[in-house]
């Protein structure tokens, strides 16, 4: 009986000892972390909210599009790629460009677009681009000339007229219709053509300056027939004469009656 009191009581110590040395070992508790503070980002500038659906490369649009390789050439020499690429991401109003086709440039005379200079070339591009979005619907509202970037005025008209199923567009030197929207969104439309929009600042010729006109012949002088005037000298004489011959009558009766009285 003490041989098993002896034996319970040394497996309670040693029970004892081994919790003992296992609470000794184990890590202590990790101080209780405070909940982790996520940074919201800055608030956002009025550049950084300008385009909300990105940056839009209008050559990229039209390479995508396919058939007009000529008009990106232009729009690549003259810089003028550049410039939509400005406008459309620091412009509230949006751009409409009216993209002449491969086969509208074909149509021009060989070698019209060698013949022009820096300066036609970019003013011809430019004459594509007007300066705010135009949807479809837009065009019947729209008042004509149309300005572009190329300017307004005589030399440069631009002219839509909206039909039920179609776009007119004239500049009096091209007639021609939208042939469909390549893209459109709210910022930027462009719209197909077959033909090459001409400024008459370009391809039509200055009108020349009237010629001098020309004095009209003199009439000839009708003839007045000659008309006999007295000089104031014979006047004179002629009122001398009368006189002279009144007072010599005159006498002579003085004299007559004298010579009667005295007979």
């Amino acid at each position: 009986m003490k041989h098993q009191y002896f034996l319970s009581s040394f497996s309670i110590f040693f029970l004892f000892l081994h919790c003992t040395n296992t609470f000794a070992q184990s890590p202590a508790a990790a101080p209780t972390q405070a909940p982790a503070v996520v940074a919201s980002p800055p608030a956002a500038t009025p550049t950084q909210a300008a385009a909300p659906h990105g940056i839009t490369n209008v050559t990229k649009i039209l390479e995508k599009a396919g058939h007009f390789t000529i008009f990106i050439r232009l729009l690549r020499s003259t810089q003028e790629e550049n410039h939509l690429f400005s406008a459309l991401n620091d412009s509230s109003s949006g751009l409409t460009i009216f993209a002449p086709t491969d086969s509208a440039f074909s149509e021009l005379k060989s070698g019209t677009l060698n013949t022009l200079s820096d300066g036609d070339k970019s003013e011809l591009v430019k004459f594509h681009v007007v300066p705010t979005f135009l949807s479809t619907s837009q065009f019947q509202t729209v008042s004509n000339p149309l300005g572009t970037w190329a300017g307004t005025g005589n030399r440069l008209p631009l002219n839509v007229t909206s039909y039920p199923n179609s776009v007119n567009i004239t500049t009096g030197l091209t007639n021609t219709s939208l042939s469909g929207a390549v893209y459109t969104d709210n910022q930027l439309a462009i719209y197909k053509i077959e033909k090459v929009l001409l400024p008459k600042d370009i391809f039509a010729p200055n009108a020349p300056a009237p010629a001098p006109v020309a004095p009209a012949p003199e009439k000839p002088a009708k003839a007045v027939p000659s008309v006999t005037v007295e000089s104031p000298a014979a006047s004179v004489d002629i009122s001398s004469a009368r006189i002279f011959t009144r007072n010599l009558v005159v006498g002579s009766v003085g004299l007559l009656v004298s010579a009667m009285f005295s007979l």
